[in-house]
């Protein structure tokens, strides 16, 4: 019986190091990927932070023609984000959105979700450069 559960045991440890060696010799291909992932039409990214009643910034600034990946974070309180003139809405559901702004400009984001007293002081600007 100490014979079974002594090959159980140097089986179990062998599978352990040849599953660390496989998974050691995949790393290295791993940054070429992401940095190649990573060259020429990564979108712009752009993360609107929450707190109660404000945005982190008055206004985010990217430029037309390119990808833009919008994020929501918030850091106090229940907030929602909508964006005016480029159809973006972000929520407790979908906190990212990727769209590309075709027309320069400035558009208005909004908190879209009733978060208390300073509700409507909750605003800033996407400008479109």
């Amino acid at each position: 019986m100490k014979k079974i559960a002594a090959l159980t045991a140097i089986i179990g440890l062998a599978l352990a190091l040849s599953a660390c060696g496989a998974s050691g010799e995949k790393k290295p291909d791993a940054p070429a990927a992401n940095s190649g992932a990573g060259e020429g039409g990564a979108a712009q990214e752009v993360k609107i932070v929450a707190t109660n009643f404000k945005f982190d910034q008055a206004e985010y600034k990217v430029k037309a023609g390119q990808p833009v990946t919008i994020s929501l974070e918030n850091k106090e309180g229940l907030h929602a984000v909508q964006i005016s003139g480029v159809k973006v809405k972000l929520d407790n559901n979908s906190k990212t959105a990727t769209f590309t702004p075709e027309k320069p400009g400035s558009y208005d984001i909004i908190c879209s979700l009733p978060c208390g007293p300073g509700h409507l002081d909750m605003k800033s600007k996407l400008v479109v450069e």
